[in-house]
């Protein structure tokens, strides 16, 4: 029998964590724009300039993310070609997708919008015009903000007819489809790093981020075709209107710019989102891995924003590639409001698979009565194998664990109650560590490979080589499974695992075909809360596709 948290408050436990690492996406995806509702994540991009993509995920890693056009404009109207930046909201109930377009013609650039016909962002959207004030110059970026209640839309656009500078402008709105007042002037590219590059001087791709009742624009500066592309930031004053340029004040340097010793050049055009727990906030923006790369390899990043004694946001140095950063915190737990439910069952679709593969389900569930209870749990309407859920006290939550066939593509995990039952299910996770998303020493380094469970694996070669599972989190101390699936190893492999700096454990993987797995399975104690795994090469070479923990039923 699993046993409870031992009273441990819900809140301690937020998800299996682990690690990730930039970029987002394999693919190019300038001028992210990230939302999170209703446990997924929502990207949308510039996707060639010609159509509007979302894509959806249950992490903020989209690799294995569902993607589907929403949108292709029609030919031969002011709004066919040159879809940039659109800008994925959710305002008042329904979804809306602000864009800029042209026919053709750059100086003919104005925003548009886009309203969801139902509450899926990955549905089908009703074309709603023209997104302008009464001055009807070019525009580009542009985003609603909403404070206190009140809508405001905010772009960046020409004082004139003039290719010179772009400024920061905003507006109010009747409603998300439009502007009803004369557009407001906040700030124009007039600091030495906003002009770098130019001309034409840039202030651009504007977001709105929100602290502890204070509102914050983050714009950004300098020549997106430079590697100068910077992020700046606009603070309205505390009780301040929006629409008094007076009341927002400028920083003078940029909170983010260029790292060419972590090789980041260009980071800028972001979006803000939350850890799906909602206590963390987090930047997501585009950047290139060359001084010279323009507009080319502009893929999304992300890393946590953090708060300096003035209130005022601080994203420090853009992260490299290669560093593993803890995941947002709650990331990866699907709760059971977001399932679909008939009667006592819940239907959890759109898990991904790379590839086949059996993995670990955590069902969170509360069961006060005192007998125990057994969950129908089944993948894709296969035959379903019966989880136990034994009592887990009053006010206390339970945590069982179970692995599952999954198929390559999206899965759907079911799981049904019997009638009467005193258990209730309140969310699922899949506690996988993928190889290549750890942290890497010595001769260790992330490869593609399409028979991994992640597209990828971490290689592992000579002596000093380790991989560092990093924050993996389990729900109360106690023994647990853990599986090392191990690829591509040499004849002499050997390594190592060693918990939480305690000794070391060793294993010499069986000889196996190119791509099969030798599975490695260990009982480890683990604590409560974070926990770290190092697997160390000692001989040979060998290939680390993924990590999984689970607790068996006693």
């Amino acid at each position: 029998m699993l046993k409870p948290n031992n009273g441990v408050k819900d809140e301690v436990y937020k998800g299996h964590g682990g690690t990730f690492k930039n970029t987002l996406a394999e693919i190019d995806t300038p001028d992210p724009s990230v939302i999170y509702k209703d446990g997924y994540y929502y990207m949308t991009f510039t996707h060639n300039g010609t159509d509007i993509m979302v894509m959806k995920s249950l992490t903020l890693d989209f690799r294995q993310a569902e993607r589907k056009v929403v949108w292709y404009p029609p030919a031969e109207t002011a709004y066919s070609a040159n879809l940039w930046a659109p800008e994925l909201q959710y305002i008042r109930g329904s979804w809306y997708i602000y864009f800029a377009a042209d026919d053709g013609q750059n100086e003919n650039h104005r925003m548009y919008v886009l309203q969801a016909d139902s509450g899926d962002p990955l549905g089908s959207y009703t074309f709603k015009g023209q997104v302008t004030d009464s001055s009807n110059k070019w525009a580009i970026d542009g985003l609603a903000m909403e404070v206190d209640g009140e809508l405001y839309f905010v772009w960046s656009g020409w004082e004139g007819e003039a290719n010179a500078a772009q400024n920061t402008y905003i507006a109010p709105m009747s409603d998300p489809l439009t502007i009803s007042g004369p557009r407001v002037l906040l700030s124009e590219p007039q600091l030495p790093w906003e002009q770098a590059g130019g001309p034409p001087y840039i202030n651009e791709g504007q977001s709105v981020l929100h602290h502890n009742g204070r509102v914050f624009i983050v714009y950004s500066g300098a020549g997106s075709w430079t590697p100068y592309y910077s992020l700046g930031l606009l603070a309205l004053k505390p009780g301040g209107n929006p629409l008094e340029a007076a009341d927002w004040i400028k920083s003078q340097e940029p909170l983010l710019t260029m790292d060419e010793a972590a090789g980041v050049y260009g980071p800028g055009h972001n979006s803000f989102t939350v850890s799906p727990d909602g206590s963390e906030q987090w930047i997501v923006y585009h950047a290139t891995t060359g001084a010279e790369d323009g507009w080319n390899n502009r893929k999304a990043r992300a890393q946590p924003v953090s708060w300096d004694a003035d209130g005022l946001p601080v994203f420090g140095k853009p992260l490299p590639l290669s560093e593993a950063i803890p995941v947002p915190a709650g990331m990866g737990v699907l709760q059971a409001e977001a399932a679909l439910r008939s009667g006592n069952k819940l239907e959890f679709p759109s898990l991904p698979s790379t590839v086949d593969s059996m993995l670990p389900l955590l069902v969170h569930y509360v069961n006060p009565g005192g007998e125990p209870a057994g969950a129908a749990v089944s993948v894709n309407g296969g035959p379903p194998a019966v989880l136990p859920l034994p009592p887990s006290g009053a006010g206390q939550t339970g945590y069982a664990y179970l692995s599952l066939p999954f198929t390559a593509g999206k899965n759907t995990v079911a799981i049904e109650l019997p009638e009467g039952a005193a258990a209730e299910v309140l969310a699922i996770e899949i506690p996988r560590y993928e190889g290549e998303a750890q942290a890497m020493e010595g001769n260790a380094a992330a490869e593609d490979n399409p028979f991994a469970s992640g597209g990828a694996a971490a290689v592992l070669s000579g002596s000093g080589a380790a991989l560092k599972f990093s924050h993996l989190q389990v729900p109360h101390s106690g023994t647990y499974t853990v599986l090392v699936a191990v690829m591509n190893a040499s004849l002499d492999a050997k390594l190592e695992l060693a918990v939480n700096g305690g000794a070391k454990t060793a294993y010499s993987p069986l000889p196996q075909e190119r791509n099969q797995l030798s599975l490695w399975q260990l009982e480890l104690k683990l604590q409560r809360g974070a926990n770290e795994i190092i697997l160390f090469d000692r001989q040979g070479s060998f290939s680390i596709d993924y990590m999984d923990i689970w607790q068996k039923s006693e």
